[in-house]
């Protein structure tokens, strides 16, 4: 069995501040070093911010926890420097196949098209993504970043005032008091940030309970996502396979309303549930059980002043469709440049609120569909069974019927339509680039267009001419210039041009569309950076 999380990867050492004679203020403090905590630590101090990361615990997370990571994450890994190691360790998957009863009813392919450095989904356990990422933090360290990462230290009160946040800090040689000119909560579902500042969420709390199980088998079971509606070992309910690293499988099994969840999670009880599943002649082990429930809530706001929510603290979905963790690390990727444009002195503050903006947006989209996935897998009433399944049946000869079926819509990049930092005359061109949208990723000779982008602003022209970088109130926006004759593949012009003969993109450093024209106009894409940071 793997015991990664048994061995502390940042243990307490004592910090200068604990020391000092009065508060040390550091740029932004960070609570939470799960992998979106992690994830914003590591985007800042690439981008020359101090971040501190404070976490009571001194280890990865027991158990797998979040497993399924979408390709617009791995790209956003990529930027961070570090999605080699993911996807080398992670099982690959494009394919789901979908069941009811005994029969399968359909298959799907989630990246169908080539010209994309990543694949649609990795498994990948939690403990690897947070171990990964907390070897991020300790290169970074060793290049000189200003990024600091304190294992049991456990934020116990905080203080917010117009300029800065107090913490008080408690350690194993007793507590400390540190400031922030910001704050940012990565702290879990059961937020204690949140709490202390006595806010809560708003939304929907599902009934159902579902049992989770990692188990450790060797099996011949292909590396494809399987959901079963009405399965013959778990009848009247639904279930859940899918394949992790170290010969780990992933079981979610629906046990429904009214249980005793400490009694379910016995091994002495799951084990049957389990055989009948796979069966007598399979050998396996028990790495970790859980019980959850589908919860569909978010905060009403995720800035509170210089406190900033990110991640399970911010906002909840249920884990068909993979749009926690996934969800997070959009979070951190929309709010790392704003932050360092604030404190850099070149954004307004209110810059802020449109990450309020922008991801409220993305987390009312997946709370959206979560939901639909819920109430489509545990139906509330016979009518509404009966619909479901007539569905079902229907998707194994029909066609029109397989879009409605609602096994978890999966996690897909967040488009940001009516954002208050999109350009708004954007003509036109191909729908899945227009503004707001995240770049797609496209082969460039033995590269890829989306290692070209980075983290910063960027002027893409494509058979467009524009000058090579222009300077807009201290922010420098560089000209990447490509041209469809270097691109056999057609990657470029399927995806950026469509029936233009050129074209020129405004990217945000989040690698998300800002502006896009024909055709370089010095006096709209000057107009298009100042509203892409705040200023108009």
């Amino acid at each position: 069995m793997n015991k990664i999380f048994e061995t502390p990867l940042y243990p307490y050492t004592r910090s200068p501040d604990q020391d000092a004679a009065t508060p040390v203020r550091r740029k932004v403090v960070i609570i939470g070093a799960g992998p979106v905590g992690l994830a914003a630590a590591i985007d800042l101090a690439q981008q020359g911010i101090e971040a501190v990361i404070l976490d009571e615990n001194d280890k990865v997370s027991f158990g797998s926890r979040a497993i399924c990571f979408a390709k617009r994450p791995l790209e956003i890994l990529d930027r961070l420097g570090c999605g080699d190691p993911f996807v080398d360790k992670g099982v690959q998957w494009n394919v789901g196949k979908v069941f009811f009863d005994d029969r399968q009813v359909y298959d799907f392919n989630l990246l169908p098209e080539d010209g994309h450095k990543r694949p649609a989904f990795i498994n990948l356990q939690q403990y690897y993504f947070e171990e990964y990422l907390v070897r991020r933090v300790f290169e970074l360290q060793a290049e000189g970043a200003p990024i600091e990462i304190r294992g049991r230290n456990k934020v116990e009160a905080i203080g917010t005032h117009p300029d800065h946040v107090a913490l008080e800090v408690d350690t194993p040689e007793g507590a400390y008091t540190l400031e922030a000119d910001w704050l940012i909560a990565c702290d879990g579902a059961n937020s204690p940030t949140r709490r202390m500042l006595g806010l809560d969420f708003v939304g929907r709390v599902f009934e159902d309970n579902f049992l989770i199980a990692d188990v450790i088998m060797e099996a011949d079971f292909p590396t494809e996502r399987w959901f079963w509606f009405d399965p013959p070992f778990n009848k009247g309910q639904s279930a859940l396979l899918h394949k992790q690293p170290d010969n780990v499988w992933r079981i979610d099994l629906q046990l429904g309303w009214d249980i005793d969840k400490e009694r379910e999670k016995r091994p002495e009880n799951v084990i049957p549930r389990l055989r009948e599943m796979l069966g007598n002649e399979v050998e396996f082990e028990l790495e970790w059980v859980s019980i959850y429930t589908f919860q569909c809530r978010r905060m009403e706001d995720f800035r509170h002043g210089r406190v900033l929510f990110a991640g399970d603290a911010a906002h909840q979905v249920s884990p068909f469709g993979a749009r926690g963790a996934n969800s997070g690390l959009q979070d951190t990727d929309n709010l790392a440049w704003k932050l360092k444009l604030v404190l850099d002195g070149t954004a307004p503050e209110t810059l802020l609120d449109s990450y309020n903006q922008e991801r409220i947006y993305g987390a009312d989209e997946n709370i959206l569909n979560s939901s639909r996935s819920t109430d489509f897998i545990t139906p509330k009433s016979e009518m509404s069974r009966t619909l479901r399944d007539a569905v079902l049946d229907l998707s194994e000869h029909y066609e029109f019927a397989r879009p409605l079926v609602n096994s978890g819509r999966l996690s897909v990049p967040c488009t940001y339509d009516g954002s208050s930092l999109n350009s708004a005359d954007a003509l036109d061109g191909p729908e899945r680039t227009r503004p707001g949208s995240s770049c797609p990723d496209a082969t460039l000779g033995d590269g890829y267009l989306l290692d070209q982008l980075g983290d910063r602003f960027v002027l893409l022209t494509i058979d467009a001419d524009a000058p090579d970088s222009f300077n807009e109130d201290g922010i420098e926006v560089t000209r990447l210039a490509l041209s469809v004759k270097d691109d056999p593949t057609l990657d470029l012009k399927r995806r950026y041009l469509g029936e233009a003969d050129g074209a020129v993109y405004l990217i945000r450093p989040d690698q998300h569309v800002a502006a896009r024209r024909p055709a370089f106009d010095e006096h709209h894409f000057r107009a298009a950076l100042r509203r892409a940071t705040g200023k108009e």
